[in-house]
């Protein structure tokens, strides 16, 4: 075999590998740009309450540091309610089905956490169920000794 054999063969060879190569590449690529514009991404459902406190994009990016500030303020100042509670976002956003914001992969807060493969530590000691109709009303109206 000549040598301009070789190479035309050679030069063959590389144009079905990589015509192989980007048969196998352009639809999942395409998938990824469907996906893309489509905007996958977590599935939140909708939250119980009407508007939430703040524009949903707002609190998307800044929630954690609105918690901690809330934090902040009652764990120093003593100050238990507030715009950005997050007693207030678990009895807003917990989830039909489980009744919580992180127990379900589906759930409010796990659904996106998972997503941004980002731990949730909250609930190891807070509730992530908003409390029983009863004991909101218990809460509410301080019960008064006759």
């Amino acid at each position: 075999m000549s040598r301009r054999t070789w190479s035309s063969f050679v030069r063959l060879w590389q144009a079905l590998l990589l015509g192989v190569f980007l048969a196998a590449c352009l639809p999942a690529a395409a998938q990824t740009t469907a996906g893309a514009s489509q905007g996958l991404g977590p599935l939140v459902t909708k939250a119980r309450g009407g508007q939430c406190v703040d524009d949903p994009v707002f609190m998307r990016r800044n929630h954690m540091s609105l918690l901690k500030h809330q934090r902040d303020d009652t764990m120093h100042g003593g100050v238990r309610s507030g715009k950005y509670s997050l007693k207030a976002c678990v009895a807003c956003h917990a989830s039909e089905a489980s009744q919580s914001v992180s127990t379900d992969a589906g759930d409010f807060c796990q659904s996106c956490h998972t997503f941004a493969a980002v731990k949730i530590d909250c609930f190891g000691c807070h509730a992530s169920k908003p409390p029983a109709a009863g004991a909101q009303a218990a809460v509410a109206q301080p019960q008064v000794k006759p």
